[in-house]
């Protein structure tokens, strides 16, 4: 409906243009206007106390649903929570989403009684003064952390005694102040990882164009210290585009299907040399010829390469990888779960609900002498649930690691493998 005609409807409703005003006013557009409008027409259509009052005569064959109906279905699908209260702050109406943030919200209660944020009430009195609208913000700690923008405006009702009544309208920021802070440890974190490789490569350079210039044994030291450092570079760049890639892509199903064990089968044979040259076994056991989920192989190949890596630079002597099909249960797909265990030290508890996270280490210092970049179990987190499925890390101090990985079974006679 357009702006125009939508005052037009809310006018002949009952509903005052300085109402329509404020609303706007409060919520910045016309599109808000309804929420401001609703509450007015609540109001004036008699829905307090169950008194009608204010109510315009129309004809019979014109008739329709009372304007406080209306309006009460109106408001109970806003999203966010609103609430009117008069100049005593006594609660008039609130819509369901207001009722859930807060439980103790009742109508002809004090709106303090349940919402005990001072700077949410000096604003009410400091708009009942004005009567300019006005923001603050709210916060709740239980059961979660959430924060809220709270917007409150002064609502004129002229039918209702001339005294202005109280919105307020709370909008959820939560999400993106989240969304935010994640977006500045990103760029710190990924800022960090690249200025210290770059330092030491500026340094070597440095020292190579000046009092090393003609050392020939210092210039081949440097030289393969300043590779090292363009490789961690040059991994940390490729793990990012994996990274970004796969989140533009997750919320895409695969349609391929591929051979998650001679995936594993493969994996295990590509590690070998690095398992060699530390001396860890690495061992394969495989549920059959055949186990084909729903996936994209290059994504997965890269999921098994980084599990199985992690444990032999990681883990102790012996890596043991396991692929086997999942009694079904009460579920209604059947799965396949890939397992990497090692007999490594173990990862402390508290550490276990972070390792997907981005750039997160256990030990820095050993990660990064590994050659790590603290993004593989990101990619794996993300590339798994794009393939619909999930990971469990299990660990115990000086008992080793699993970690379990499962994914949806392709059914047999489904299309041909991809693999």
């Amino acid at each position: 409906m357009a702006d125009g005609a939508r005052r037009a409807a809310w006018t002949a409703s009952g509903v005052s243009a300085g109402a329509l005003a404020a609303a706007a006013a409060l919520h910045g557009g016309p599109d808000l206007v309804v929420v401001g409008a609703a509450l007015a027409a609540f109001v004036l259509g008699g829905a307090v106390g169950g008194r009608e009052r204010g109510r315009v005569a129309v004809p019979a064959e014109a008739a329709s649903p009372p304007r406080h109906a209306i309006a009460e279905a109106l408001l109970a699908n806003i999203p966010d929570p609103v609430i009117l209260i008069d100049r005593r702050s006594v609660v008039i109406e609130a819509n369901p989403a207001a009722r859930e943030l807060l439980p103790n919200l009742k109508l002809r209660h004090p709106l303090s009684f349940a919402l005990r944020a001072p700077d949410v009430i000096d604003g009410i009195e400091e708009v009942l003064r004005t009567g300019q609208p006005l923001k603050t913000g709210y916060a709740t700690r239980v059961p979660t952390e959430r924060s809220f923008e709270v917007q409150i405006g002064a609502l004129p009702m002229p039918q209702a005694g001339g005294q202005p009544n109280v919105v307020l309208f709370l909008r959820d920021l939560t999400s993106a102040q989240r969304l935010e802070a994640m977006r500045v440890d990103f760029v710190a974190n990924a800022s960090h990882e690249l200025r210290t490789p770059l330092a030491s490569l500026l340094g070597f350079i440095e020292t190579l164009q000046g009092p090393a210039r003609n050392d020939g044994a210092a210039r081949e030291r440097f030289l393969a210290i300043m590779r090292t450092q363009a490789q961690r570079m040059t991994r940390l760049i490729d793990d990012l585009l994996s990274l970004s890639r796969i989140e533009l892509r997750e919320h895409v199903a695969p349609t391929e299907t591929v051979d998650i064990c001679q995936i594993a089968r493969q994996m295990v044979d590509a590690q070998a040399p690095l398992a060699a040259e530390r001396g860890v076994a690495v061992t394969l056991e495989s549920a059959g010829d055949a186990c084909p989920v729903l996936g994209e192989r290059d994504e997965l190949l890269r999921v098994v390469e980084n599990l199985i890596e992690n444990a032999v630079k990681y883990g102790g002597e012996r890596v043991a990888v396991a692929v086997a099909r999942v009694p079904q249960g009460r579920r209604s797909v059947p799965e396949i779960e890939l397992t990497v265990s090692d007999d490594g030290p173990g990862i402390p508890p508290e550490h276990i609900p972070r390792l997907t996270e981005r750039f997160y280490r256990v030990d820095v210092a050993s990660s990064r002498q590994q050659g790590g970049t603290g993004l593989g179990l990101a990619i794996v987190k993300h590339t798994l649930n794009r393939h619909r499925g999930r990971i469990t890390i299990e660990s115990e101090i000086g008992r080793g690691t699993v970690v379990r990985v499962r994914l949806p079974e392709r059914e047999q006679g489904d299309a041909g493998t991809g693999s």
